[in-house]
């Protein structure tokens, strides 16, 4: 029989997608020309708010801001980590406005905010699990974030290789199913042919009992999922690593974000996670 697993209870910080629409591409997965439906991308993060708080979970919102229409991927704006505010600066100047309205929610609620010298997009590329932040580059962040993030936190930071573009943030290839932050087994869930050899060697040796995804799956947007360490909150298309996930002892909660994956955005990208 698979453990019983143990959720913490969180609090998440996500934005309405009140203007959101595909105007301009800066990842494989945006098409200008394809149509979007606002009304059921609102609709569609209002289910995904509304099963966070019927789980149990705290989710505040911040006020959306006309002209950014990628600023429902929360995720991006920053890593909250002890109670400290590393924030963003984004690779594209179409997001690049997105950093001063996230920095002024978190100054409102009490917070300082680091402000990265280099490009540095949150927990787009920053994944706290056990005793490290893993961190990805390759396509948006830069490593010199990554000694950065390292030395603001104080907490190793392990460099992870991205080679596909379709994979361009390290949300979209992997994502920590316990992270250890409440004292059990850190472990993740990823999609090793996202990586380089090196990295995949790295995630190896860390995680040996990892789950691993599929290619539908990861495609899917199956790996940018959020877990509390018990229920897992799933692209409901990702069916055969939320199988593996119940096999595992955690519950899989389907959430269909389809209309936001037009941006090359999930649940993921949809949250910020507020560590104290």
């Amino acid at each position: 029989m698979p453990a019983t697993r143990a959720r913490r209870l969180r609090r998440y910080l996500t934005c309405e997608p009140r203007y959101f629409d595909v105007r301009y591409s800066i990842n494989p997965w945006m098409d200008e020309h394809a149509p979007v439906d606002p009304e059921l991308a609102r609709d569609q993060w209002a289910t995904l708010v509304r099963t966070y708080r019927d789980h149990g979970h705290t989710v505040e919102t911040i006020t959306p801001v006309p002209g950014l229409p990628d600023m429902v991927f929360a995720a991006n704006a920053a890593l909250v980590l002890g109670g400290r505010v590393f924030g963003s600066r984004f690779s594209a100047p179409q997001r690049q406005p997105e950093s001063a309205a996230y920095e002024l929610w978190f100054k409102d609620a009490g917070f300082d905010v680091h402000e990265p010298e280099g490009v540095c997009e949150g927990e787009g590329d920053l994944v706290p699990v056990g005793p490290h932040l893993l961190a990805g580059t390759g396509f948006r962040t830069q490593v010199g974030a990554h000694h950065e993030v390292q030395e603001f936190f104080g907490v190793p930071t392990v460099t992870l290789h991205l080679t596909d573009p379709l994979f361009y943030h390290l949300d979209t290839a992997l994502f920590a199913l316990d992270d250890g932050l409440d004292g059990g087994r850190a472990n993740i869930a990823y999609y090793p042919e996202a990586f380089s050899p090196g990295s995949r060697a790295v995630l190896e040796r860390l995680f040996p009992d990892a789950v691993i995804a599929t290619r539908a799956d990861a495609l899917a947007f199956g790996l940018n999922s959020v877990s509390d360490g018990r229920h897992v909150f799933i692209a409901a298309q990702a069916e055969d690593l939320a199988g593996q996930l119940a096999r595992h002892g955690y519950v899989p909660v389907p959430v269909d974000l389809s209309e936001l994956r037009k941006a090359g955005g999930g649940i993921k990208c949809c949250t910020q996670e507020i560590r104290p």
